[in-house]
């Protein structure tokens, strides 16, 4: 089985492109958004050192987490990020290696690993993966894919400030995709690419 980091900053097609190479036989895909959002709902294992760490005052009535909130508050300073991405991530990464050991049970042939920052994390075990593929887009195109997608204003406006200075590393292991135009077609370069990983 290959494992295959997506990354890319918000808006580059990541879980657009993930979930349709993940219709073809063999394919499977695991969201670390997803991941880590399930880490901090209530009762999750990163839910009560987050609220310590960030406060009351991130929670929704019903005692679950706002995420724009927790955001709001989290990349206020970079103290705070850091400390946030102590919380969650290596939680995150331990969810991706149970991933990781059933998918190779099931016989998959493509486990499709898709988040923001498995390059930039300094929690994310990077010998964990055969390959990563950067997917790199112009911000005023992956703008509009975000509000397409009926995200709030100030939410992209938010996670495009965030992750402005993401850039992929160096790395022999990191494959640098060209992610405008229509996703299919991202989708299919992706796949082409995955295919000669394959035969090597």
């Amino acid at each position: 089985m290959k494992v295959i980091g997506i990354a890319g900053p918000a808006g580059s097609g990541k879980s657009t492109v993930a979930r349709m190479l993940a219709r073809r036989p063999g394919f499977a895909r695991v969201d670390c958004d997803e991941l880590a959002w399930f880490t901090y709902r209530p009762g999750g294992p990163a839910y009560a050192r987050v609220v310590a760490r960030f406060g009351e005052g991130i929670l929704a009535r019903d005692g679950s987490v706002d995420r724009f909130r927790l955001a709001t508050v989290a990349l206020s300073d970079p103290r705070a990020k850091a400390d946030l991405e102590a919380i969650v991530h290596p939680e995150v990464m331990a969810a991706v290696r149970r991933a990781i050991a059933d998918h190779k049970k099931k016989g998959t042939r493509f486990l499709l690993v898709e988040g923001a920052l498995l390059l930039s994390s300094s929690h994310v075990d990077r010998s964990l993966f055969d390959a990563f593929v950067w997917l790199d887009a112009p911000e005023e195109e992956r703008r509009e894919r975000l509000l397409a997608s009926g995200l709030p204003f100030e939410a992209v406006v938010q996670r495009l400030s965030a992750q402005r200075d993401l850039q992929p590393p160096r790395d022999p292991k990191v494959y640098v995709m060209d992610a405008q135009g229509p996703p299919a077609g991202v989708a299919g370069r992706v796949l082409d690419l995955l295919r000669s990983l394959e035969r090597r």
